[in-house]
């Protein structure tokens, strides 16, 4: 007989306390349930159960060799799950969360057209700029933007993030531009959420903390303050491409600019051999980093 006939029976038995209610487990008969326990009995030499008329339980024997087989009959369900993802279309509830800039912006059309895709999804999209536990509140994946602290779910970097010290034409001819880190404390900064700006200098992280009369959690108002002339700001890509492009903007320090940073997204141990969840994130791969 194979080496694996019968355990997937024992285990079910085992669990369930019965042989009727793991036949019906396991889509078989009875009879077949106690013919393959039997054959693995006989193949081990070894009493696994014992039956009566009214119960079943485990012998010493049995107990140690559930131990051993319970984790084998997983890792197999498991594996069995991850091929029938690979084929399979994503359907059922995606609940996502991002930031809400990002995911104003760059995330929900992109999740729009991954709905037009697969017509059997359902997405639930929850924009805020809180760090959310997923597991609680039953997230299937999200977004997160820049440096991750350590954690349990599992990241994959989508793109990259790039930071910009940035003014106003006008704020620098009347104030001056500033050519070194330390000349910023003369200037004003428009300070945002994250109180500590990043730099680079000789390949070493620099921390700098701004300080000005404007302070607000709103990169979009950051932006305004600053084409308003009003100080320098430090904001990533997605919120100034425009007005670097059409010089309404322009970048300060770029010597001392920091290494690009990351997308990412995170999704609990338990979601990645979803279909939905692996197909979105290979999807948002390709179309965040082109």
């Amino acid at each position: 007989m194979s080496e694996w006939q019968g355990i997937s029976e024992f285990v079910a038995v085992a669990e369930q306390q019965s042989f009727t209610k793991a036949a019906r487990q396991l889509g078989l008969s009875v009879a077949q349930v106690s013919r393959n326990i039997a054959a693995l009995e006989q193949q081990l030499a070894l009493k696994l159960l014992y039956r009566s008329t009214r119960s079943v339980s485990l012998t010493a024997e049995g107990l140690l060799y559930l131990q051993h087989c319970r984790h084998l009959v997983s890792s197999l369900a498991e594996a069995n799950r991850a091929m029938a993802n690979l084929t399979a279309s994503p359907r059922g509830l995606l609940k996502v969360t991002a930031p809400v800039f990002y995911g104003e912006t760059r995330l929900s059309p992109l999740l729009h057209r991954f709905l037009q895709r697969y017509p059997e999804l359902e997405l639930e999209l929850v924009l805020t700029n809180d760090k959310l536990d997923l597991v609680q509140g039953g997230f299937d994946l999200a977004l997160r933007l820049g440096q991750l602290t350590d954690s349990s779910l599992i990241a994959r970097r989508l793109a990259s993030r790039r930071q910009y010290l940035v003014a106003a034409p006008a704020y620098l001819a009347a104030q001056g531009t500033p050519e070194s880190l330390a000349e910023l404390d003369q200037h004003q900064c428009l300070i945002g959420t994250v109180n500590i700006w990043r730099f680079a200098e000789q390949q070493k992280a620099v921390s700098y903390r701004p300080r000005g009369r404007l302070q607000c959690n709103s990169g979009l108002a950051l932006k305004d303050a600053a084409l308003c002339g009003l100080g320098l700001a430090q904001l990533p890509d997605y919120y100034i491409s425009d007005e670097l492009a059409n010089g309404s903007l322009v970048e300060v320090l770029g010597a001392y600019r920091q290494p690009d940073d990351g997308i990412w997204a995170l999704y609990p141990q338990n979601r990645h051999l979803s279909a939905k969840v692996r197909q979105l994130v290979d999807y948002l791969a390709v179309a965040l980093s082109t």
